[in-house]
């Protein structure tokens, strides 16, 4: 079991931990601390959704930086474990968390939201396999966040309009070209 320490908000420097699954990646500090910038730090009032969740610490941020409400995806049990013991000790009302897979919560939601997090296991086609349902997600005006092995110019109307780079992790802010 690792930790992994929130940068920002009203929760800044809490520890969460982070269960021992396959794959799991918390996004790095540095990597955070540039998103939020990118997205100013007060959330207030916006509606954030983590799709693929693992360790939650792009949806406790956002909670943290005040986020009305946030959902949390996650199928792993270990992983979901780690969740509820992070919403719990935060004390985090405003977050969701739902056990389920990433594409059918994203096929079959009715909500919307502000704001995105997209950071799947790498090298399974996940970001190509949620592409169809993001514009249904995602409100008028809203953004999407994702993280990546490769750099991602584009996901379907979606293009980056920033974007970095740490160590293997690429990160992008993306908005829909019609915005």
């Amino acid at each position: 079991m690792s930790r992994v320490r929130i940068v920002g908000g009203q929760w800044r420097s809490r520890l969460l931990e982070v269960a021992t699954v396959p794959g799991l990646r918390p996004t790095p500090d540095r990597v955070r601390e540039t998103l939020f910038n990118w997205l100013g730090q007060d959330l207030d009032g916006q509606h954030c959704l983590d799709l693929f969740a693992g360790s939650g610490i792009l949806g406790f941020e956002a909670a943290s930086r005040g986020a009305a409400g946030v959902v949390l995806v996650e199928r792993d049990a270990h992983a979901l474990d780690a969740l509820h013991k992070s919403a719990k000790t935060l004390q985090a009302a405003q977050v969701e968390i739902v056990r389920g897979d990433a594409v059918r919560f994203a096929q079959s939601t009715t909500r919307t939201f502000d704001g995105v997090f997209l950071d799947p296991p790498y090298n399974q086609g996940w970001l190509e396999r949620t592409s169809p349902w993001l514009d249904r997600l995602v409100r008028p005006h809203g953004w999407l966040y994702v993280e990546s092995e490769a750099a991602v110019d584009s996901l379907g109307a979606w293009h980056a309009v920033k974007q970095g780079r740490a160590g293997q992790v690429h990160f992008h802010l993306m908005r829909r070209s019609q915005e």
